[in-house]
């Protein structure tokens, strides 16, 4: 489906924002007034302060104060987000920055967003393969999984509609952050390694501010080793 089409397609369901150029991509947003459709799609419901709390609790091991180092590795969907989440550019990740990072998120509340993304394995498109955008434990219960599976290499993934919390919701997938997983099997086994599924270093950030969203593509290059 061609972008102008998708973006007819969703507007009998939310209000659209209007995008500059450099976004083009739909962008839906659950505000107040939307007077068409069966269902106004909302923004997740999330406690800034209460999810920062949890962020640091889950990944500041050393009780620091601060999500750094091999703890800022451990957290793919924060080292994927720094140049939105680290303020003061000091490398590290603080509970008031990741407070600031949601709330910044909630200044126009998003219902649910299409993104592209496009995965490599050495430098080469995968097919077939799932991808999984999960989201963080420490957003709450309100936020869904997306996944899609790749074509050429690439996919728009969605919250499968047995997981909407509404069953009118369209495709999508909602601001936040999350951790990305990709898998292949062939033969009965995987054939994308473990660092980039069960055990992965994969995050993203979707959010309108986020560079990858600017660009308006998502990229995984994955290599063997």
């Amino acid at each position: 489906m061609s972008r102008f089409n998708h973006v007819s397609f969703f507007r009998r369901w939310t209000v659209a924002v209007p995008t500059t150029s450099a976004l083009g991509v739909s962008l839906l947003a659950a505000l107040a007034g939307c007077s068409s459709g069966p269902s106004r799609v909302q923004a997740p419901s999330i406690s800034a302060s209460g999810a920062a709390s949890e962020a640091m609790t889950a990944y500041d091991k050393d009780g620091d104060g601060f999500i750094a180092g091999a703890e800022l590795d451990a957290a793919p969907s924060f080292k994927a987000a720094m140049s939105t989440l680290d303020l003061n550019k000091d490398s590290k990740v603080s509970e008031d920055e990741i407070r600031q990072r949601i709330e910044a998120w909630q200044v126009k509340p998003v219902g649910l967003t299409s993104i592209m993304c496009s995965v490599t394995l050495d430098g080469r498109p995968i097919d077939g393969a799932t991808v999984t955008f999960e989201p963080e434990a420490f957003l709450g219960s309100s936020l869904k999984a997306a996944m899609g599976e790749t074509s050429g290499g690439q996919l728009s993934p969605s919250i499968p509609k047995a997981e909407r919390p509404d069953p009118t919701w369209p495709p999508g997938l909602q601001v936040g952050f999350y951790k990305v997983r990709v898998s292949k099997q062939s033969g009965g086994k995987e054939s994308v390694p473990a660092k980039f599924n069960t055990e992965t270093v994969l995050g993203a950030q979707v959010a309108m501010d986020d560079p990858s969203f600017l660009k308006q593509m998502y990229k995984f290059d994955l290599k063997s080793n």
